[in-house]
């Protein structure tokens, strides 16, 4: 089907540049492909790839979302600090409104964000950035 709606959006990091992958251990992306894509199945928006801290993953399962257990049954194989993760734009929005925020990498995470963080803020949490 050609319809707009069933089309992933174009693989492009914040600046436009080619999508760089996230990662690949563990195997993240709402496709498991290792890159923060976009289309119109991910209903969370997994856009954000950032390094997991202890105080960001004690947020995320206080907020209801434990990505910290490890769920065989999905393949997750939970996630500890140091992990890079596709992170749900808006959650990673909740947990800068925290003060939780994780550090983020620019060149792998989906222009699509920008959606819903300003590039700015995400400069300020970049581990990607000369």
């Amino acid at each position: 089907m050609n319809s707009p709606f069933f089309e992933r959006e174009p693989e492009l990091n914040v600046f436009s540049e080619p999508l760089e992958a996230c990662s690949t251990d563990p195997l993240t992306g709402f496709y498991r492909n290792g890159h923060c894509s976009a289309g119109p199945e991910d209903q969370g928006r997994h856009l954000i790839c950032a390094q997991m801290t202890a105080e960001f993953l004690a947020f995320s399962k206080s907020v209801g979302n434990d990505l910290s257990t490890p769920m065989p049954q999905f393949a997750f194989p939970g996630l500890s600090p140091g992990d890079r993760w596709c992170l749900v734009a808006d959650r990673w929005v909740e947990a800068y409104a925290a003060g939780v925020a994780p550090k983020v990498f620019l060149r792998a995470t989906h222009l699509g964000a920008l959606r819903h963080v300003e590039l700015d803020v995400l400069k300020r949490f970049a581990l990607d950035l000369s």
